[in-house]
Protein backbone atom coordinates (compact mmCIF):
# COMPACT_ATOMS: atom_id res chain seq x y z
CA UNK A 1 0.00 0.00 0.00
CA UNK A 2 1.54 3.29 -1.07
CA UNK A 3 0.38 5.87 1.45
CA UNK A 4 2.22 9.42 0.48
CA UNK A 5 2.37 12.40 3.00
CA UNK A 6 1.37 15.72 2.43
CA UNK A 7 4.69 18.43 1.52
CA UNK A 8 5.71 19.31 4.85
CA UNK A 9 3.78 16.47 6.99
CA UNK A 10 5.36 12.77 8.07
CA UNK A 11 2.44 10.54 7.23
CA UNK A 12 -0.11 13.11 8.34
CA UNK A 13 1.63 14.51 10.99
CA UNK A 14 3.76 17.76 11.13
CA UNK A 15 7.17 17.35 12.54
CA UNK A 16 8.90 20.74 12.05
CA UNK A 17 12.56 19.10 13.56
CA UNK A 18 11.81 16.20 10.97
CA UNK A 19 10.98 18.60 8.26
CA UNK A 20 14.30 20.86 9.29
CA UNK A 21 16.47 17.80 9.28
CA UNK A 22 15.62 17.11 5.62
CA UNK A 23 13.28 13.52 6.22
CA UNK A 24 11.28 12.90 3.51
CA UNK A 25 8.64 10.31 3.88
CA UNK A 26 8.17 7.93 1.39
CA UNK A 27 5.70 5.27 1.76
CA UNK A 28 4.04 2.61 3.47
CA UNK A 29 4.36 -0.98 2.12
CA UNK A 30 3.40 -4.15 4.27
CA UNK A 31 3.05 -2.18 7.27
CA UNK A 32 6.75 -0.85 7.11
CA UNK A 33 7.09 2.93 6.70
CA UNK A 34 9.80 3.94 4.65
CA UNK A 35 11.35 7.37 5.16
CA UNK A 36 14.38 9.47 2.86
CA UNK A 37 17.64 11.66 3.96
CA UNK A 38 19.49 12.77 1.38
CA UNK A 39 22.80 13.69 3.22
CA UNK A 40 24.15 16.96 3.24
CA UNK A 41 26.92 18.70 4.28
CA UNK A 42 25.05 19.78 7.68
CA UNK A 43 24.45 16.08 8.54
CA UNK A 44 28.53 14.98 8.48
CA UNK A 45 30.67 14.71 11.63
CA UNK A 46 34.39 15.65 11.06
CA UNK A 47 35.11 12.66 9.11
CA UNK A 48 33.03 13.43 6.08
CA UNK A 49 30.33 11.27 6.84
CA UNK A 50 26.85 10.88 8.64
CA UNK A 51 26.84 11.80 12.10
CA UNK A 52 25.22 9.72 14.60
CA UNK A 53 22.83 12.10 15.77
CA UNK A 54 21.31 12.28 12.24
CA UNK A 55 21.14 8.88 11.95
CA UNK A 56 19.79 8.22 15.31
CA UNK A 57 16.94 10.65 14.71
CA UNK A 58 16.06 9.42 11.53
CA UNK A 59 15.86 5.52 13.06
CA UNK A 60 13.84 7.14 16.05
CA UNK A 61 11.42 8.90 13.12
CA UNK A 62 11.25 5.14 11.46
CA UNK A 63 10.23 3.60 15.21
CA UNK A 64 7.89 6.66 15.58
CA UNK A 65 6.59 6.74 12.73
CA UNK A 66 5.67 3.21 12.38
CA UNK A 67 4.01 2.89 16.08
CA UNK A 68 2.16 5.93 15.22
CA UNK A 69 0.48 4.16 12.31
CA UNK A 70 -0.40 1.13 14.33
CA UNK A 71 -1.99 3.05 17.40
CA UNK A 72 -3.77 5.73 15.39
CA UNK A 73 -2.74 8.69 17.49
CA UNK A 74 0.78 10.55 18.56
CA UNK A 75 3.55 8.53 20.32
CA UNK A 76 6.77 8.79 22.45
CA UNK A 77 9.81 7.19 22.78
CA UNK A 78 10.47 5.77 26.05
CA UNK A 79 13.74 3.27 24.71
CA UNK A 80 15.81 3.24 22.07
CA UNK A 81 18.41 0.86 21.41
CA UNK A 82 20.86 1.41 18.00
CA UNK A 83 23.58 -0.13 16.26
CA UNK A 84 26.00 1.93 14.02
CA UNK A 85 27.40 -0.44 11.03
CA UNK A 86 28.81 1.05 8.49
CA UNK A 87 29.46 4.81 7.38
CA UNK A 88 26.38 6.43 6.50
CA UNK A 89 26.99 8.55 2.74
CA UNK A 90 25.09 9.86 -0.03
CA UNK A 91 21.25 8.59 -0.04
CA UNK A 92 20.22 6.74 3.47
CA UNK A 93 16.36 5.10 3.29
CA UNK A 94 15.47 3.81 6.22
CA UNK A 95 12.67 1.68 6.87
CA UNK A 96 10.27 1.39 10.32
CA UNK A 97 7.79 -1.39 11.63
CA UNK A 98 6.24 -2.81 14.32
CA UNK A 99 7.24 -5.98 16.31
CA UNK A 100 4.42 -6.09 18.80
CA UNK A 101 1.70 -4.10 20.35
CA UNK A 102 0.40 -3.55 23.95
CA UNK A 103 -2.06 -1.95 25.19
CA UNK A 104 -0.06 0.60 26.94
CA UNK A 105 3.44 0.68 24.64
CA UNK A 106 4.39 -0.46 21.26
CA UNK A 107 7.53 -2.38 20.37
CA UNK A 108 9.21 -1.66 17.07
CA UNK A 109 12.58 -1.85 14.71
CA UNK A 110 13.90 -0.27 11.98
CA UNK A 111 16.97 -0.25 10.01
CA UNK A 112 18.88 2.34 7.18
CA UNK A 113 20.26 1.11 4.20
CA UNK A 114 22.67 3.10 2.05
CA UNK A 115 21.96 3.50 -2.00
CA UNK A 116 23.68 0.21 -2.20
CA UNK A 117 21.16 -1.84 0.05
CA UNK A 118 24.25 -1.95 2.58
CA UNK A 119 22.92 -1.67 6.00
CA UNK A 120 23.75 1.40 7.72
CA UNK A 121 22.78 1.36 11.70
CA UNK A 122 19.77 -0.27 12.99
CA UNK A 123 17.59 0.27 16.04
CA UNK A 124 15.09 -0.98 18.63
CA UNK A 125 12.40 0.98 20.60
CA UNK A 126 9.32 1.22 22.62
CA UNK A 127 7.37 4.25 22.07
CA UNK A 128 4.00 4.80 23.79
CA UNK A 129 1.02 5.85 22.78
CA UNK A 130 0.08 9.60 23.88
CA UNK A 131 -3.43 12.25 23.28
CA UNK A 132 -6.82 10.76 23.45
CA UNK A 133 -7.84 7.41 21.89
CA UNK A 134 -9.14 7.30 18.37
CA UNK A 135 -12.98 6.48 18.56
CA UNK A 136 -15.11 3.76 16.84
CA UNK A 137 -15.37 3.67 13.50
Amino acid sequence: MDQQSEPGTVFGATIPFVDHCGIEALDVRAGRTRLRLALQPEHANNLGIAHGGALCTLLDVALGTAARLQAGRPVVTLDMQTRFLAPGRGVLIAEGRVTRAGRSVIFCEAEIRDAAGDLVATATGLLKPVGERPGPA
